[in-house]
């Protein structure tokens, strides 16, 4: 049976990929784990909080201290061997990097969700649409922003506009926490305009318009700083997408044959122009989501960055290693979804050429 040249791309994407994220997930919990010393902490809390509970347990009230000491070294032994403790850490490691690959991602060390759980699995679906919401929206307002005004610049090579786009293009490399920082001090502490922080105002308004409103109103901040510390840069980087394809041979024959330059622009430039745009697009959505730790610390917002951000200060392993997780799933489905676009829109790998 011939198995299709796109299917045939897909599955060894898809095994490099799945690859990828192993070997990611398991140094994540290499490194986090520093090597076993983050267990030793556990079996510490572990004989802390059954000493505690034995203590306070009032049937154990009649029981010798020789007799409560064997009582709790016995639970401490099966609570240890229950977790897997008691096993080697490069045996420990393996059993964690399964649970880590299926989602079993366990119980957080400190952090608790809003309900007050604390598996990870739960902490983490409470905090990821938080940041999708935020940062899908100012990267989708950046994609459009950037073809737009990269199709005009396009359109008008070598004017004032496209030379300020270039002398401007260099600012994109100052972060958005810092413009974060800046419009913090100018639409709260001076015009006292828009709120500095969070997510909704408190109380929470109980009507769902004003609720909306009042998200989209701390949304304001936050997305403009992420939208102006991109925004020359994308515009820079469509803008030579653009130029390099409309200088194409084939560009030139259909402008000599007389075809409309409208057509021209979507047939001969846009068209091409697609995969790397569609590429850039996606994964600056997925890397926003990992990259927004500090731009979320900044604005105080309830998000996947800002959770990890507090569990490398709590040095909460599961909860670390969690969101690593998700986000290398993310990236490779990414990928992936990004590779079957590709198949449609490129021809090459239709009839069997892989694409480098």
């Amino acid at each position: 049976m011939r198995i299709p040249p796109l299917a045939k791309v897909l599955i060894k994407r898809g095994f490099v990929l799945f690859l990828m994220v192993i070997i990611v997930t398991y140094l994540t919990i290499l490194i986090a784990n520093a090597g076993g010393y983050v267990d030793e902490i556990l079996i510490s809390d572990i004989k802390f909080n059954i000493a505690q509970k034995v203590s306070a347990n009032p049937l154990y009230k009649g029981l010798s201290i020789e007799e409560r000491n064997k009582l709790i070294e016995r639970l401490v032994e099966n609570e240890i061997r229950l977790r897997g403790l008691d096993q080697p850490f490069p045996i420990r490691s393996l059993i964690y990097l399964w649970n880590a690959l299926t989602l079993d991602l366990g119980r957080s060390m400190y952090m608790t969700s809003d309900t007050g759980s604390r598996l990870v699995r739960l902490i983490i679906l409470e905090r990821l649409p938080q940041t999708i919401l935020l940062f899908t929206t100012a990267t989708v307002i950046i994609f459009f922003i950037g073809l737009f005004g990269g199709l005009y610049l396009s359109r008008n090579f070598g004017s004032f506009l496209d030379r300020l786009t270039i002398y401007l293009s260099p600012t994109s490399a100052i972060p958005g926490w810092f413009y974060g920082i800046l419009l913090i001090l100018i639409f709260y502490s001076y015009l006292h305009i828009l709120p500095p922080g969070g997510m909704v105002d408190y109380p929470p308004p109980e009507e769902p318009i004003a609720y909306f409103l009042s998200v989209l109103k701390h949304m304001i901040l936050p997305v403009m700083a992420w939208v102006i510390s991109s925004f020359f840069i994308e515009i820079y980087y469509n803008r030579s997408f653009f130029l390099t394809y409309s200088t194409e041979d084939y560009v030139e024959a259909a402008k000599a044959k007389g075809v409309p330059p409208s057509q021209i622009e979507r047939r001969y430039i846009l068209r091409p122009a697609l995969p790397p745009i569609i590429t850039s697009f996606a994964f600056a959505v997925v890397l926003s989501w990992s990259g927004a730790i500090i731009t979320e610390t900044v604005f105080n917002w309830p998000g996947l960055g800002r959770t990890f951000a507090m569990a490398i200060g709590f040095f909460d392993v599961p909860v670390i290693v969690g969101i690593t997780v998700v986000f290398a799933y993310l990236i490779a489905a990414t990928t992936f979804i990004l590779e079957i676009i590709y198949g449609i829109i490129d021809p090459r790998i239709r009839v069997g050429v892989e694409s480098v």
